[in-house]
């Protein structure tokens, strides 16, 4: 198991679910909901910074067969736009279906309303870092695809995870 903060985001048209782990990558935690729109990349660069994480995972939603469709696409180029703003940390794309339901099962009897919607938002990223490190955990390898960043190998990006960590 590779050392060092993650963050996990769970990007939504009106709102970015973060969440966070120890530097052990046992344990995933909410952070913040940060409003989607002018700012949100700036945001998450700060937060980025500020919890010195070594790799940001963004859950993609993909349809219960597996296939990727429009919210899939937005997704993939939101993750390409954070990526480029945070290098040289790298930003993985990990499966995230049924991540909200999960999130709002887990939540139906706490909150109501406007409160419960963002708060979803920040369980939905938990469960998908959660899901990343256990991921990881069991196979021994890193979770999901690496972002490519134009002028970036993959490679370029995998090393610099490894150079954070010695």
């Amino acid at each position: 198991m590779r050392r060092g903060v993650r963050l996990g985001v769970d990007p939504g048209d009106a709102r970015i679910g973060v969440a966070r782990c120890d530097p052990s990558g046992m344990l995933a935690t909410p952070v913040e909901t940060v409003r989607r729109g002018k700012g949100d990349l700036r945001r998450l660069r700060q937060l980025v910074v500020s919890e010195e994480a070594v790799e940001v995972v963004v859950g993609l939603p993909r349809s219960l067969s597996g296939r990727e469709g429009p919210a899939a696409v937005k997704t993939r180029e939101f993750a390409g736009r954070l990526a480029e703003r945070i290098a040289p940390v790298p930003v993985r794309l990990v499966d995230e279906r049924l991540t909200t339901v999960t999130a709002e099962a887990m939540l139906r009897d706490q909150r109501k309303g406007q409160q419960r919607r963002a708060v979803v938002d920040q369980v939905a990223a938990v469960v998908i870092l959660q899901h990343a490190l256990d991921t990881e955990r069991a196979t021994g390898r890193a979770p999901g695809e690496v972002v490519a960043v134009p002028g970036a190998t993959v490679d370029d990006a995998a090393t610099d995870v490894e150079e954070t960590h010695e």
